[in-house]
């Protein structure tokens, strides 16, 4: 089995890292050289251009950041050779811009199906994804030794329903961050120690584990080594309205989350961890 993964950020190297680790032959590529080349001293292969890479493989992972950099990458410039090769998109994009891609890979005779995953840069590295599948059974069969390499696989139907599953998730990581976030900074501005305030959250039915994870960072103003960046944050947050708008669903609340998003990265948090959103909530400081 070759292997081409096209897009080595903060997803893509380690996705590709723990493939070679697992002796399976990979060719990265990165429009960023140097954010490929690392991984030549794992035992990579460096392609110089996206038709290199695909071209030399049997399958194709995306871990592109939007769907713009999906179509400039693979239908744009040179001429690609899809024929019998199969395409896996693991990045964030929507449900409506997949069967697009799905139509046109088919097109030019090779197959596509989504998997998007859930899950970081450790779990990654680790083989820990939650992997969602959007295609057929067979297409999940067919790549299931590859794709169990990289976490545990959910089957959820046909093109697009993962992609929707996975801005469903996303929607809630987003919210999440930033209910705690301005509970968090409301009880501290009430005279409420942070001691208090998760001693009775933890005890609750309203207690994510994903509270914990990020309160450090938010007590210590520390959002560097981001695991998802407030930009892609945002992107995804942007896709979720634009999704749930078309099947005709209310996005007062989802846009009042956007809001917190874009003060944070108006603050320069662009590029930071997402739990940088508790200074999106602060509209003083």
């Amino acid at each position: 089995m070759k292997v081409a993964v096209l897009g080595t950020g903060l997803m893509g190297y380690p996705i590709a890292e723990k493939l070679v680790r697992d002796n399976i032959d990979v060719t990265a590529w990165n429009r960023t050289a140097s954010k490929a080349q690392p991984l030549e001293e794992f035992g990579a292969n460096i392609a110089n251009s996206p038709k290199e890479a695909v071209e030399s493989a049997d399958v194709c992972i995306l871990v592109l950041a939007d769907a713009s950099a999906i179509e400039k990458v693979l239908f744009t410039g040179e001429s690609i050779d899809f024929t019998d090769r199969t395409i896996i998109q693991m990045g964030t994009i929507a449900p409506e811009e997949s069967r697009e891609f799905h139509e046109k890979v088919l097109a030019r005779d090779g197959d596509y199906f989504e998997a998007p995953v859930l899950g970081n840069k450790h779990h990654a590295k680790q083989g820990e994804l939650q992997i969602m599948i959007g295609g057929s059974e067979d297409q999940m069969d067919n790549w299931k030794t590859l794709l169990k390499s990289l976490g545990m696989i959910f089957y959820v139907g046909s093109i697009g329903s993962a992609a929707a599953l996975k801005l469903a998730l996303n929607h809630l990581i987003a919210s999440l961050t930033a209910s705690f976030s301005l509970s968090l900074e409301l009880v501290r501005r009430n005279g409420v120690t942070v001691e208090t305030f998760m001693d009775v959250l933890r005890d609750s039915a309203l207690y994510s584990k994903q509270f914990d994870k990020k309160l450090s960072n938010m007590l210590e103003g520390d959002y560097s080594d981001p695991n998802f960046p407030t930009r892609h944050m945002l992107k995804d947050v942007d896709l979720t309205i634009n999704a749930a708008e078309s099947n005709h669903l209310e996005t007062a609340a989802v846009e009042g989350v956007r809001k917190i998003i874009q003060n944070a990265i108006e603050k320069g948090f662009d590029s930071t961890d997402y739990s940088s959103l508790f200074e999106g909530i602060k509209l003083d400081a």
